[in-house]
Order: C-alpha cells, then sequence, then structure tokens
C-alpha cells in the first residue's frame, strides 16, 4: 500500500468520489460540490490496525497530508511514513485549534472502533460542521463485546468510566442488568467490582476483555466478591451480569426513593412528596435543573437518576448539608452533580440558565423569585414547596403575578399506638407550580 498523497487525489479536489458498496456492482457519484467541502476525516480503527479497515477508509488515510491520533494508533502506520503527525494534546482543545489552524488540509483522525460512540468523533462535531468531514467508523468496543459474549447490544446498558468519576456504575446497577463498561484502565475491573460487591451484588459475573480485536486479545472471567485479578492490560472493557445477593433491596432509577437511602439531618423532602415533586418537575433528557436550598440533595438527585444526561446544580448554605448532598450523589451514581456554597438568591448568579427550577427552601428571601423567574427559559417549569404560613403567603403572591397551580399534599402513615396501628400525619406541604410560557418572554 502506498502512503503518497498526490494533491490531485486528495478528496476535494477530484470530479467526484466513486464509493463501492462491499461485494455488490452498486456505486455512486458524490457531486464535486458536496466533497470540496470534505477536508477532515475521522476513520475509526481497532486493534488488528490498517489491515481490518475497509478500502474507503484506507484510501482517506492513504490521501491525507496531516495524520492525527493517539500515539497507539500512529505507531499502526508504516515506518516509512514521513508524513506530518499530530499527537492528542492535554487538553484536548489545544489539539482541536491545531488542526482548526491546518483547515482546508486533507487531515485524517484515526479513532478507536466507532468515532461517535463515546469518542473523538462528538468532540470534533462540536467545533467543526458535519458537512466539512467525513466519518468512517469501525465496530465499536460494545459491538466487539457483544459479538463474544453472545449478547443483544440493544438489551445492555452501556457506560463510559474513561475520565469519569467510576461511581456512575451505581445508578445502572439493578438485578438482571447486562452492563457494558469502556475502563479506564488497569485498575477499573477492580474498582468496579467494590462497587458491585459493597451494594449488595457480590454475586455479579465479571468479563474482562483486553485489547479486544487484536492478536492480543484476551478474556478474564471472575465473580465481583471474589475478583483479585490484577494483571489486567490498560486497554481492556468490562461486561457485567447483574446478580443481586439474598435480601437485597433494589433502587428504583423513578422517583421516590426510600427515606434511608440518604444521609440526611431531617431536611429531607420525604418520599411521597418527593415523588410527587418530581413528576411535576417532569425531567426530560439533557434539561439542566437548580435545586434551590437543596437539603441533603434528594430532589436533584432523583432527577440525575432519571437519565443518564439530566443535569443539576444543588445550591446550598449549610456545610453539614453540603457534605450529605456530595455523600448521597457519589452513593446514589450521581457524582457529576455540581454543588454550590452559598446563599441564595446570591450564589446564583452566572449560573447557566435551567430548564426546571425547585426552590425546597428559602423562599422568603428577598429577591429569590425575580431571580429564578428571569433565569428560566421559556416553557420551563419552577416548583416550589413550603410548609410555613409564611411560605405560603410568599406561594400566593407569586401565583398572583405570574399564574400557576397551588396544590397542598398530606401524608399520614401507619404507625404503632401500643399494641395497635395508629395514622401518623407527616407536616402538610403546600406546592406551587407554574410553566413559564411565551407571555414572559421579554423578561430574558
Amino acid at each position: 500500500m502506498e502512503f503518497s498523497h498526490p494533491t490531485k487525489n486528495i478528496i476535494g479536489f477530484r470530479t467526484s468520489y466513486k464509493v463501492e458498496f462491499g461485494g455488490s456492482n452498486r456505486s455512486r457519484e458524490i457531486p464535486k460540490k458536496r466533497m470540496e467541502k470534505k477536508w477532515l476525516s475521522i476513520v475509526g480503527i481497532n486493534e488488528d490496525g490498517l489491515e481490518g479497515l475497509s478500502n474507503i477508509a484506507l484510501s482517506l488515510i492513504n490521501h491525507a497530508e496531516i495524520i492525527v491520533g493517539g500515539s497507539r494508533h500512529l505507531a499502526m502506520l508504516p515506518k516509512e511514513d514521513l508524513r506530518e503527525k499530530f499527537t492528542w494534546k492535554s487538553p484536548i482543545n489545544d489539539s482541536i485549534i491545531e488542526i482548526l489552524q491546518h483547515r482546508g488540509k486533507s487531515i485524517c483522525i484515526l479513532a478507536s472502533g466507532d468515532p461517535m460512540c463515546y469518542g473523538i468523533g462528538t468532540t470534533i462535531l462540536r467545533h467543526i460542521d458535519i458537512s466539512e468531514i467525513t466519518i468512517i467508523p469501525a465496530p465499536s468496543t460494545f459491538s466487539l463485546v457483544c459479538s463474544r459474549l453472545g449478547w443483544s447490544l440493544t438489551e445492555v446498558e452501556t457506560l463510559n468510566l474513561c475520565g469519569r468519576p467510576p461511581t456512575l456504575l451505581q445508578s445502572y446497577i439493578y438485578p438482571g442488568a447486562k452492563l457494558l463498561i469502556l475502563s479506564q484502565g488497569k485498575n477499573t475491573p477492580a474498582i468496579a467490582s467494590d462497587i458491585l460487591t459493597k451494594r449488595g451484588f457480590g454475586a455479579s459475573k465479571i468479563t474482562v476483555l483486553e485489547r479486544i480485536g487484536g492478536i492480543q486479545e484476551r478474556i478474564v472471567e471472575g465473580i465481583a466478591a471474589k475478583w483479585q485479578e490484577m494483571e489486567i492490560a490498560d486497554l481492556n472493557a468490562i461486561a457485567v451480569d447483574c446478580i443481586a445477593d439474598v435480601g437485597v433491596t433494589n433502587l428504583s432509577r423513578l422517583p421516590g426513593l426510600p427515606d434511608n437511602a440518604y444521609h440526611h439531618d431531617g431536611q429531607l423532602t420525604k418520599r411521597e412528596v418527593r415523588a410527587i415533586t418530581l413528576s411535576t418537575l417532569a425531567p426530560h433528557p439533557g434539561e439542566l435543573l437548580w435545586d434551590v436550598g437543596a437539603g441533603c440533595g434528594s430532589i436533584s438527585i432523583e432527577w440525575m437518576r432519571s437519565h443518564p444526561r439530566c443535569r443539576a446544580i444543588a445550591i446550598e448554605q449549610s456545610s453539614l448539608r453540603l457534605q450529605y448532598i456530595a455523600d448521597n450523589a457519589v452513593a446514589l451514581g450521581t457524582p457529576n452533580l455540581q454543588i454550590i456554597n452559598g446563599k441564595s438568591p446570591a450564589a446564583m448568579k452566572g449560573l447557566p440558565q435551567p430548564d426546571a427550577i425547585f426552590i425546597g427552601g428559602g423562599v422568603t428571601a428577598e429577591g429569590l423569585f425575580d431571580i429564578c423567574w428571569d433565569a428560566l427559559r421559556i416553557g420551563g417549569r419552577l416548583v416550589a414547596n413550603v410548609v410555613t404560613i409564611e411560605g405560603e403567603q410568599k406561594l400566593f403572591a407569586w401565583r398572583e403575578q405570574v399564574g400557576g397551580e397551588l396544590i397542598r399534599v398530606g401524608i399520614q402513615r401507619a404507625e404503632p399506638i401500643g399494641k395497635f396501628s395508629g395514622w401518623k400525619a407527616i407536616a402538610p406541604v403546600t406546592q406551587w407550580v407554574v410553566i413559564k410560557d411565551s407571555r414572559f418572554a421579554d423578561i430574558n
């Protein structure tokens, strides 16, 4: 294979580019007008190196003037290839700036597997439009693992622990779950096994797949509670068949976790009220919540547990409760919860625009409503809970100003009274719910 790069053959300078569809006689001509914009290519490559690539992937590499990739990927090229090469820098944005400085030249990025599956492709597309990029994926690590284990890719949970807190795993664990994990390195299998064991899933089956797809591929199997294998390659993926120990109580992803799932000092939105509150906040994937007066963080944590892409900011001034929030977030699988130490509303200045706001404390603070309402996007939801008469007066005033709905939530639980049982009421909660509509567009 030649690694010369004659300018006349670089994609974007040809009149057209003929794409063959594997094994058939069909082909199509891509017009010059479209191809002229395509100066950057991203080619997925696995452990089998250049030999495992398609003809079109090899052509993109062959005709590139500059090659970008990790040291492992660049080492797959022939030693006699003397073209200009960039290795990734830290932070990654420095490398993206370097790529943009060569815009218009034919550049090829070598990426692991599928660049759009937790890969560099998604990062690049935040800076460069898809109209300028050609992406040729290889099988993802997840696809390769499923092919080895006989698992259906549509029936597994996937997560990436590369550069991310391993406690993210907590929110994915449930009986019968099949997990595929991109590993941070050789220690990740032991860390995952420890998390599973402490959670009561020590019987779970662990399969570690090293250098999958290459000649050095190796598969190591074990049980979470008995995992002792330490001689693991840095390049590995983990498959987990989650099996709960006898008597373990599973934690649902739906709102309304048991109160004892949280460390708290009494400032906790009770389970039943929490479930109602999350239903009115109505989280959607990718949305951001402000949890104002967060207490132990139960609302923001359950907001984030509803979907991996949900984000939240917990705002609290008590140092003790701030520690509770941090501990609860780690234990319940939401370590990326952003925690703000400060008093509302001053602590809210400069925060990103929220899609929903929950006010669980401090409703009587001067100016709190105005700052929250101004920050909330059109179509966003604001929910406030109070238990005091003074708090209710504030909610009545806010409803007079912008509308919304007031409800009162009363909960009673059966508790022992001597030899018998009786009803004990939890303090009633008054809740105000309002959606910011287009009448208030001029406020933002």
